[in-house]
């Protein structure tokens, strides 16, 4: 298993290299039958902040089979909202897996790269916001060059940066969700076909 990826999200492979890494790193999660939870984090009043809530909104419609979206551009997951959110989760399932989402600000050369990591995502660094770490692993898009007036960075970000990172990011969740729905089928009618 290896700890952490990082993706160009203008190569034309990267939503396969984001699914084969989900469906390898989370496969002893899908195999638990532990609730995996896509927690996609950011603002729509802010171009370089609406990078989670656009992932969400490309895949709100597929929150099943134990798979679940939160954060979408109606509905998003921000500083105001995050720990109320979390606790819904909390209360609502049991021993969940959440995958956080969100937008980075980063090097030059990083721009338009995505991060996945191992690890809890830290919201609201760029902005010097104390907000609750999320998550067991986490989806980074680096979306503009990180430094001073990061609050104006994010307003001055290229639509099309973050359009292309949520685009990749989406997809290869989208296709994770398909074959992990897929291998459960395919594991149910392989006992069905056992029994009789």
């Amino acid at each position: 298993m290896c700890k952490n990826l990082s993706i160009d999200s203008s190569s034309l492979t990267a939503y396969i290299k984001i699914k084969d890494y989900l469906l390898t790193e989370l496969q002893p999660i899908l195999n638990n039958n532990r609730p995996i939870i896509f927690v996609c984090i950011g603002s729509d009043r802010s171009t370089g902040d609406s990078l989670g809530p656009l992932v969400g909104y490309k895949l709100k419609s597929l929150s099943k089979n134990n798979i679940y979206i939160y954060g979408t551009l109606e509905n998003p997951i921000h500083a105001k909202n995050l720990v109320h959110i979390l606790a819904e989760i909390n209360f609502n399932f049991k021993n969940p897996y959440i995958i956080a989402i969100d937008s980075c600000l980063g090097s030059l050369s990083n721009i338009g790269k995505i991060f996945i990591q191992k690890k809890p995502l830290m919201p609201g660094l760029a902005l010097n916001k104390q907000l609750p770490a999320v998550g067991e692993m986490s989806i980074t898009g680096i979306v503009n060059i990180s430094g001073s007036f990061e609050f104006l960075v994010l307003q001055n970000t290229r639509l099309n940066t973050v359009m292309n990172l949520a685009d990749s990011i989406s997809k290869g969740i989208y296709y994770f969700i398909l074959k992990s729905l897929d291998k459960s089928y395919s594991n149910t009618k392989k006992v069905f076909d056992i029994k009789y």
